[in-house]
């Protein structure tokens, strides 16, 4: 951990061109496709649509058993290249998770960088070595995988 959080990494290569890659990502509708069901995840709102700097999507979802409500605002968005989103409202205490699009040939690399704090002090850092951080690995690898299945 730094002075402004920790940082989760991603880092996947798939066989299509940036354009195609971008365009499932700019979908809101998508993150539900690439969340376990384990996560309970639903989005309720998405405004404004299509997706561009400003729209903030509100989302429900329950972890370990927790019902939470979430809402992100999508701070940057500059296709096909990123954009970055920002929790508003939900369990972290920050969030902001930044998605690059690189093109490499016919190929796209794409880089998932997250930025995130937790709330509570001691118990925070503690529920990061418990289960926060294997849960993200958890996520990211279900991700990856399904993000190798439709781009293959």
């Amino acid at each position: 951990m730094n002075e402004k959080g920790y940082t989760f990494l991603h880092v996947q290569a798939v066989p299509r061109k940036l354009d195609e890659v971008f365009s499932f990502f700019a979908r809101a509708e998508n993150l539900e496709v690439l969340t376990p069901d384990w996560v309970h995840f639903k989005i309720l709102a998405v405004a404004p649509q299509p997706v561009q700097r400003g729209t903030r999507i509100h989302y429900a979802l329950r972890m370990r058993g927790l019902p939470l409500r979430w809402t992100s605002e999508i701070l940057d968005w500059d296709p096909p290249n990123r954009f970055v989103d920002l929790q508003l409202r939900g369990p972290y205490k920050l969030w902001r998770h930044t998605h690059r699009f690189i093109a490499e040939g016919d190929a796209t690399r794409i880089v998932d960088e997250v930025l995130y704090q937790l709330p509570l002090g001691v118990l925070g850092r503690v529920a990061r070595l418990l289960f926060v951080q294997r849960d993200l690995e958890k996520i990211f690898a279900f991700r990856e995988a399904k993000i190798r299945d439709l781009f293959r």
